[in-house]
């Protein structure tokens, strides 16, 4: 499996975990040998994550993030982000399983994952939990 972390967190983390998110990602970087990173684009984590990841790009250049949609963009967003990559069959999964469907695909893509979870319930958790079960190192940041 390649040397690459995926990213799973509450929409309404807060911005104080920035320096424990960053310190997990270096570490990972410089004690791990990990350069891939996914990471989603559904809420506040995942604008955390990829503001952390953009500066860190700067300092290590031999790291890649990749932004992983779950819905397939549309032309009204205005939005063009490159480092975007759609998972291959997604665009047949009905619009309510999306998430999970391309959850799913992070954890298969991710040798490590890096969390903020902070209640047992949602999404966040319970890709967490996925993770574990499927023997993926999980760092949670909440903790």
């Amino acid at each position: 499996m390649e040397k690459s972390c995926c990213f799973f967190g509450h929409r309404d983390s807060p911005s104080s975990v920035r320096p424990k998110l960053t310190k997990a990602i270096k570490d990972l970087i410089e004690e791990r040998g990990v350069t891939d990173f996914y990471v989603g684009n559904q809420g506040g984590f995942d604008s955390l994550v990829l503001s952390v990841l953009k500066q860190l790009a700067v300092r290590y250049p031999q790291i890649r993030y990749t932004i992983v949609l779950a819905y397939l963009p549309d032309d009204k967003s205005g939005i063009i982000e490159t480092n975007t990559l759609y998972p291959e069959g997604l665009e047949s999964v009905p619009k309510r399983f999306c998430i999970a469907r391309r959850n799913d695909w992070l954890i298969r893509k991710s040798e490590y994952v890096i969390c903020y979870v902070s209640h047992i319930t949602g999404g966040a958790a319970q890709f967490m939990k996925k993770a574990q079960k499927q023997n993926r190192t999980v760092i949670n940041i909440a903790l």
